[in-house]
């Protein structure tokens, strides 16, 4: 009997499975490991490949982190350690460049709200649904450092809510941008010499606090109508703007025993913000770092630490163990009301391909994970409807 198999097959609902992509991984010295490959970091060809063997392994998407600014262990300041990865190329250009090397696996790109035009950012996710025909999302996320600001010599950003305020703002104006093309607007009538029909083209006419957008887009409506919104949460106003404002939100439980509250704030919160629709997906995060036994990955992370100098600090809690023993925990959490996973990799170059060959088939062998990818946009994998144009006349 494989461990944690009995009573799930036929009862448990498949969970999804995600992972999380950024430099070399999530362990700052994860660089330094024999199986990083810290040279190839800035190249396309490294992406591609990653994003080959997620999807050689079913996963359901992948994310690609980004921020506005450089990456840093401090949320308000940029430091000067020149012994950790800096620097990483666009998230959204590099899921486009995937994009036509992968045919299922979707693909999430992390996009500040807080600089960036709204408008750019909806033209942008728009192509990459039509590059990846329908499997595109897209990570809201707030950038809130002063040093931030300095990069572009623009205004500050707001501060506390108002930031999220202002989030909740731009994903509703990516969101109507998204739609102010309705589906059949691109009419090709050669005979009239009629291309599109602008009757089903919309101004959205957006007037808010923090922007003034008239539209409509540039891009027509994407495949998937709504490429997928996800968030991260780490606290209630995070929570509140992904339970007003998104499709999918991570967050980011200690362990098992913070699981159930972690559950509550997140349902509590679309009760708040009195959400309308599919309640939110609720992805965990982990990090994790996998081996045959957990003495044998206790002593990767050791070695990494050293490197380091200093014991990982991480948001999500870290996973270290085996394949089997990292599915069990899924399962559990699972049970208590997780609809999926986002494991971030401590080393890309081991941990992805662990990922891939042990957790997965783990997975598989408990009944709880696909056997081979169906057809279908990523909306649909995620068991997410694809919605009308609010401006059609039929909404």
């Amino acid at each position: 009997m494989v461990p944690g198999a009995a009573g799930v097959k036929g009862v448990l609902k498949q969970m999804h499975v995600a992972v999380s992509l950024d430099g070399a991984g999530s362990h700052p010295a994860a660089w330094r490991d024999p199986s990083a490959q810290p040279t190839e970091l800035f190249r396309a060809a490294y992406w591609v490949e990653l994003a080959r063997t997620a999807e050689r392994g079913l996963l359901d998407f992948i994310s690609f982190d980004d921020s506005f600014g450089l990456q840093s262990a401090s949320s308000t300041h940029v430091d000067d350690r020149t012994d950790q990865v800096r620097g990483r190329l666009d998230a959204v250009l590099v899921a486009s460049r995937v994009a036509p090397s992968t045919s299922h696996i979707g693909l999430v790109p992390t996009a500040t709200t807080t600089y960036p035009e709204p408008f750019h950012i909806a033209s942008a996710i728009s192509t990459l649904d039509y590059v990846s025909t329908g499997r595109a999302g897209w990570q809201a996320r707030v950038s809130g450092r002063p040093a931030d600001a300095a990069l572009v010599g623009g205004r500050a950003a707001p501060a506390g809510r108002d930031l999220f305020d202002e989030a909740a703002d731009a994903v509703e104006v990516v969101r109507r941008l998204w739609d102010s093309w309705e589906d059949d607007a691109i009419i090709k009538d050669v005979p009239t010499g009629r291309f599109v029909d602008r009757d089903k083209l919309h101004y959205i006419d957006f007037d808010g606090r923090f922007f003034s957008v008239k539209g409509p887009s540039i891009v027509p409506r994407p495949p998937q109508g709504q490429p997928v919104v996800a968030a991260l949460a780490h606290r209630r106003v995070p929570i509140e703007f992904a339970a007003a404002s998104a499709d999918l939100v991570f967050v980011t439980p200690a362990d098992t025993a913070d699981v159930p509250r972690w559950i509550a704030d997140v349902r509590d919160a679309e009760t708040t913000v009195g959400r309308v629709g599919p309640p939110l997906l609720l992805f965990a995060d982990l990090v994790v770092f996998l081996a045959d036994t957990t003495a044998r990955a206790s002593a990767r992370k050791a070695h990494l630490d050293d490197l380091a100098g200093a014991e990982l600090v991480s948001d999500a809690a870290v996973f270290i163990g085996s394949a089997d023993d990292l599915a069990d925990q899924l399962v559990a959490w699972r049970q208590l009301g997780f609809d999926g996973f986002r494991l971030r990799p401590g080393v890309i170059g081991h941990d992805l391909v662990r990922i891939v060959d042990d957790v997965v088939p783990a997975l598989q062998r408990r009944g709880v994970f696909r056997e081979a990818y169906e057809p279908g946009s990523l909306r649909l994998r995620l068991g997410l409807d694809r919605p009308v144009s609010r401006y059609a006349k039929s909404a």
